[in-house]
C-alpha cells in the first residue's frame, strides 16, 4: 500500500472544512447527519483524503447507529486500527492505511459472518457507484 504524505496546508486545500475536522483532526459528524448513512448504490466507498479503496457496497448495511455501517473492508490492507481512549471509553479506532485519516470506529456487535460493525463518518467516504 503506497503511503499518501501532505503537510497540514495541503490536507486544509484539498478537503473541504468536515472532511478535514473528521479525517484529520479525529472529528465525528453528528449521527443520522451524515451523506452515506442510508445509501445503499451500488459502488466502492473511496477514502476522501485520498482515494483509497476502502469499503465495497455489499457489506453496507443499516446497523441503526447513525452512521454508514461495513461488515468488512475491502481488503485486509486498505485499514488500520488504533486503540482510541478518549471520552472515557476503550474504542477501536479505524484509520486509512495510505494517508492516516480517521475513518471511525470498529464494534463487534456486526451481522453474521464477521460479527463486525465498521462505524464510519460519511465525511470520510466518496462513493464510487458502478
Amino acid at each position: 500500500m503506497s503511503e499518501v504524505r501532505k503537510t497540514d496546508e495541503e490536507w486544509r486545500r484539498e478537503l473541504t472544512p468536515e472532511q478535514y475536522r473528521v479525517l484529520r483532526e479525529k472529528g465525528t459528524e453528528a449521527p443520522f447527519t451524515g451523506e452515506y448513512d442510508h445509501v445503499f448504490e451500488p459502488g466502492v466507498y473511496r477514502c476522501a483524503g485520498c482515494g483509497t479503496q476502502l469499503f465495497d457496497s455489499d457489506t453496507k448495511y443499516d446497523s441503526g447507529c447513525g452512521w454508514p455501517a461495513f461488515s468488512a473492508p475491502a481488503s485486509d490492507e486498505t485499514l488500520e486500527e488504533e486503540t482510541d481512549a478518549s471520552h472515557g471509553m476503550s474504542r477501536r479506532e479505524v484509520l486509512c492505511a495510505s494517508c492516516g485519516g480517521h475513518l471511525g470506529h470498529l464494534f463487534p456487535d456486526g451481522p453474521a459472518p464477521t460479527g463486525q460493525r465498521y462505524c464510519i463518518n460519511s465525511a470520510a467516504l466518496r462513493l464510487e457507484e458502478r
